[in-house]
């Protein structure tokens, strides 16, 4: 990868190379814990007798620990040091994870799943605060952020496909035992290799009170908005968690104004350039989820395809986030991460306008393929080109507090985009072309932000800064 090019605590480049590739595959595979039960919850649900409401509870346990803890997660690791947490985390996500494997009923996997979220919540913003002392010089460490951002998109679609295929003939039990071999093989390959603690902030606060606002917050917000998928907004199920959550939320902003070391700093998101990288992040998450969801629906109930075809429809999608990644790096560093970013927004737009043409007889070779791989090389662009923009100026001490951060951007995407663009579906009486409308309604929020974010490029501020990471 050549990401280093000079050694950093005694190491080698190739070394640290080594050690940025463990911790991509820990990254990943946190994305892709949130994914491998998707496919096969029709399955859990007939296993344990579980009605809707429980069938929701169990799609969302993950993700509403995972996105809830991330700042306080970054917090503790810029307070207790990258690798203590990370090893926390990744022993939290792993017994969580073997203990899924082995549920002996709904209860049990819930709890464990929700498990799995707080660990995967310590160890996320923990490897990015190690990578920022892994490659301390920035035009290495920007390289290695515009790599790092098309890992976790990656790992999502991985776990669709990889559940897809392996429960057609296995347990989806056998889906869990990804996330305990990652965590060992992450336990053995990286002990001794981490980069050395060079200081503790021994100094900052943890801010609790701001944490438990920002957790709860995040997580009823966040069932509020994936229950309307399932249920009405005006009922109790929607209603009810969302205005709690964004009172919690409006009171955590209210708490952090106050406190002498707050969560989050209000002036590290001030910056234009962090901003137009978080907004990237979200759009890009919420664009990749769009197409997941949307396409599985279509391909299963309207045209018939068991799980292992929706499975291998994807494969092109994963193929092109690969490949773009490696171009996206390269076009990072000659033309800036924001101009990278909107050019990534116009592709991927272009190719959601392609599947507005979705029917009930749509040929998947002339329309969904083609729509797949625009979508999936303009959100590779995107998510290379905003990770570098989310994490300009940071210093080492805020590393954890960036991690959290892009992470929770990351993970509100799907949530926030999903429950929005769902909703401009129901517009429609006819489903498919409520599908249509969605993917209109989300090019046409690509075009925008496309437009914004060229703006953005030609800024001093983020061109000299973008320019010094690359």
């Amino acid at each position: 990868m050549g990401l280093s090019s000079s050694p950093k605590d005694g190491k080698s480049p190739s070394e640290a190379d080594f050690v940025f590739r463990v911790l991509a595959a820990v990254q990943a595979t946190l994305i892709f814990t949130i994914a491998l039960i998707m496919v096969p919850l029709p399955r859990l649900g007939l296993e344990f007798l579980l009605g809707p409401a429980e069938l929701l509870l169990l799609q969302v346990a993950y993700g509403l620990s995972f996105s809830g803890l991330l700042l306080f997660g970054g917090r503790l690791s810029d307070r207790f040091g990258g690798q203590r947490i990370f090893y926390f985390g990744l022993t939290v996500f792993g017994s969580a994870s073997l203990g899924a494997a082995l549920a002996p009923s709904f209860e049990f996997l819930v709890s464990v799943r929700f498990a799995q979220g707080v660990g995967a919540a310590f160890a996320a913003p923990a490897a990015m605060s190690l990578l920022r002392g892994l490659f301390p010089e920035p035009a290495a460490y920007g390289k290695a952020m515009a790599v790092w951002g098309g890992v976790s998109v990656l790992g999502a679609l991985l776990g669709f496909i990889a559940s897809g295929i392996v429960t057609t003939w296995l347990s989806w039990r056998w889906m869990f035992s990804v996330p305990v071999l990652v965590a060992v093989a992450a336990f053995v390959l990286t002990r001794g290799r981490l980069p050395k603690e060079r200081r503790k902030i021994e100094y900052l606060g943890l801010d609790p009170l701001g944490a438990i606002l920002a957790t709860l917050g995040v997580a009823l917000t966040s069932y509020g908005l994936i229950a309307s998928g399932n249920y009405a907004w005006a009922s109790v199920r929607v209603f009810g968690p969302l205005m709690v959550g964004i009172a919690l939320l409006v009171g955590f902003l209210m708490v952090e104004r106050r406190v002498r070391h707050p969560l989050l700093p209000s002036g590290f998101i001030r910056e234009p350039c962090r901003i137009a990288g978080l907004v990237g992040m979200l759009l890009a998450a919420a664009g990749s989820v769009l197409i997941e969801f949307v396409l599985t629906l279509y391909l299963q109930q309207v045209r018939d395809w068991s799980t292992l075809q929706v499975a291998l429809a994807f494969l092109p999608f994963a193929i092109t986030l690969v490949a773009a990644n490696h171009i996206a790096v390269s076009l990072v560093e000659r033309c800036g991460a924001a101009g990278v970013s909107c050019g990534g927004f116009v592709i991927a737009g272009i190719g959601l306008a392609v599947l507005t043409a979705i029917a009930h007889d749509t040929a998947y070779v002339s329309v969904l393929l083609p729509g797949q791989v625009l979508l999936a090389a303009g959100i590779s662009m995107v998510f290379s080109g905003s990770a570098v923009l989310s994490t300009i100026n940071v210093p080492q001490e805020q590393a954890g507090l960036a991690g959290g951060v892009m992470n929770t951007a990351m993970e509100l995407g799907p949530t926030v985009g999903l429950a929005v663009l769902m909703s401009v579906a129901a517009t429609q009486t006819d489903t498919i072309a409520g599908y249509s409308w969605a993917f209109g309604a989300a090019a046409l929020a690509y075009g925008l932000i496309a437009f914004l974010t060229l703006g953005l490029s030609r800024r001093k501020v983020c061109s000299a800064a973008a320019k010094a990471m690359t």
